[in-house]
């Protein structure tokens, strides 16, 4: 939802009309800026893009110049940005200063090209007509330069998604015009600067994801014009400041993940247009106060990972939070003994109450179809897991673990369309071949069923899992060899079979798995040579450890001395 609002804003501010002045449209112009054009181009040492192989030709307002475009013979807009669905496309060089010398340039973006690394130039500050700009998700290093806080005109600036270092300038705070800036993924240290409390106009601010500390200053409070305020991942400390539930413009307030103490203030009731509100991670206490349920445009309420206490407040929330449709509470200091009826009768997309103290059998959502994310894993159901899946039609991600659930795995039914399964440590027993037989799993990604009670054979219809991209059925039963159709799962990246009873070889076929970054064969009863490819070959000896008679590398070599020597591995 971020994204797609940032999105929109950038979007929008680029195709308002360019300024309506005359600009001189003699040739010797805009061959000056032709020139600006080329030197930036010499500092590209690869482009895969392509992009500047249409950089050709005397005139660079032509049209053919891609990412060019201009008014009346002068460049107004250089606009180069990567496709998001590929990862293949960059560019790798640097900024060259000779970008200042566009004199008329109204829109500058160069974003999503990986490697285009170096210092932001301090003279772009002599791009006095800059209105929007974007060096996002490239590799750009070093401060962000004080020079551009004299950009007076500017109204949206994201440097996102770079190597940026140092304190945010005071300087920025001088941008009286600017209506979005976002910092964030750098690593920016210090405090915010009391120089922001002249953003008067500012509607969207994200430095998430950096280092940046000191207390979230009371003066954001007074930037009335506020809509998205995120602050996620970074290391605020001391108290939310009551000053931030002034902004009754909010639509998003994202404070998690930082170092934050003491009670949720009451007043964040006032945070009428709020629609997501993120306080997790946080060392927040107290209980969950019930003006919370005042937000009647509140859909995502994430108070997960705190020290909050009982009692929630129950009652409020069953007759507020109309809007609601994602809740996390989980791992915090709450013991709800059941799940309240306000999350179990609601049309949910998204419920989280791990490690919430809930006790008895899985409950029963009255409308298990809008169910696409669950998690109810540390805590201690008890009972069967059957048919409690059954009815969630559009349910992707599940996560059961760590409770005492004891299901047989031939009775469990799973939605078609799950893509993470996740019901390690219970005491589920019985075949795995059965849980696989019995449902059309064609979707999944990703299978934790470890330190259970199952038994059975690895199935070789396990290579129907085309999109499987982590299997963990490790602390289990599971007997007999590993079958080679195991090989055919060519997109998994974690394979965990250890503390099971197979027997055999490690199949050759495995070295089919190319993306595998982690496997563990350890404590079983597999013998013979260990496949000699990467990634077999490369992992440490402890994930072979305790077999039967595994060699070959990692391992010491294979000989019959060694099988002599060797009959088991300790």
């Amino acid at each position: 939802m971020q994204f797609l609002i940032k999105i929109f804003l950038i979007t929008a501010f680029f195709t308002t009309p360019s300024f309506q002045r005359k600009i001189p449209s003699s040739p010797l112009f805009y061959r000056d800026d032709r020139a600006a054009l080329l030197e930036f181009k010499a500092g590209i040492s690869n482009d895969t893009t392509g992009i500047l192989s249409t950089w050709i030709g005397r005139d660079c307002c032509s049209g053919g110049w891609q990412g060019v475009e201009c008014f009346e013979g002068r460049v107004t807009k250089l606009i180069m940005q990567r496709p998001p669905s590929s990862q293949t496309l960059f560019m790798k060089g640097t900024l060259s200063h000779s970008l200042s010398n566009l004199q008329y340039l109204e829109v500058l973006v160069i974003s999503g090209m990986k490697h285009i690394s170096g210092a932001i130039p301090h003279s772009f500050a002599k791009l006095k007509h800059l209105k929007h700009l974007a060096l996002e998700d490239n590799s750009l290093d070093g401060r962000i330069p004080s020079s551009l806080g004299l950009l007076e005109n500017l109204q949206t600036m994201s440097l996102s998604g770079n190597l940026l270092t140092g304190k945010i300038p005071p300087a920025l705070g001088n941008l009286r015009n600017l209506l979005q800036l976002t910092l964030a993924n750098n690593s920016l240290t210090g405090p915010l600067p009391t120089s922001f409390n002249s953003l008067r106009n500012i509607q969207f601010l994200d430095l998430s994801f950096n280092s940046l500390s000191g207390s979230i200053p009371n003066f954001l409070g007074r930037l009335s014009n506020l809509t998205y305020l995120v602050l996620t991942s970074n290391k605020f400390v001391n108290q939310i400041p009551i000053s931030l539930f002034s902004l009754t413009n909010l639509s998003e307030l994202s404070i998690n993940q930082n170092l934050l103490t003491g009670r949720i203030p009451t007043q964040i009731g006032n945070l009428k247009s709020v629609s997501v509100l993120r306080l997790s991670s946080n060392k927040l206490t107290g209980p969950v106060p019930d003006s919370i349920a005042h937000l009647h445009n509140l859909w995502n309420l994430n108070l997960s990972r705190n020290l909050l206490t009982d009692p929630l407040p129950n009652k409020a929330f069953e007759e507020g939070l109309p809007s609601l449709l994602s809740i996390d509470l989980s791992y915090n200091d709450l013991n709800l003994q059941t799940v309240p009826d306000w999350i179990r009768t609601r049309q949910l997309y998204n419920v989280h109450l791990a490690g919430c103290k809930i006790k008895g059998a899985l409950p029963n959502f009255t409308n298990p179809e809008f169910l696409t994310t669950l998690d109810l894993s540390d805590n201690y159901f008890t009972k069967g897991i059957s048919s409690f899946m059954a009815n969630m039609t559009n349910l992707e991600t599940t996560k059961i673990s760590n409770n005492l659930l004891t299901s047989d795995l031939s009775s469990i039914k799973l939605p078609d369309q799950i893509t993470d399964l996740d019901l390690h440590s219970n005491q589920l027993h019985g075949s795995l071949s059965k849980l696989l037989i019995n449902n059309h799993l064609h979707s999944l990604k990703v299978v934790n069923i470890g330190n259970n009670e199952i038994s059975g054979h690895i199935p070789s219809s396990v290579s129907d899992l085309t999109k499987l991209e982590s299997l963990d059925i490790s602390r289990n039963r599971i007997s007999g060899r590993i079958p080679g159709s195991l090989g055919l799962l060519e997109r998994l990246r974690w394979l965990d079979v250890s503390m099971n009873k197979l027997t055999g070889r490690i199949p050759e076929s495995l070295l089919g798995m190319e993306e595998l970054k982690h496997g563990s064969f350890r404590v079983n009863r597999l013998c013979g040579e260990i496949p000699q490819g990467r990634p077999y070959n490369m992992f440490p000896a402890a994930v072979y450890a305790h077999n039967l008679c595994l060699c070959a590398k990692p391992l010491p070599p294979c000989s019959t001395k060694y099988y002599t020597q060797f009959p088991y591995m300790v």
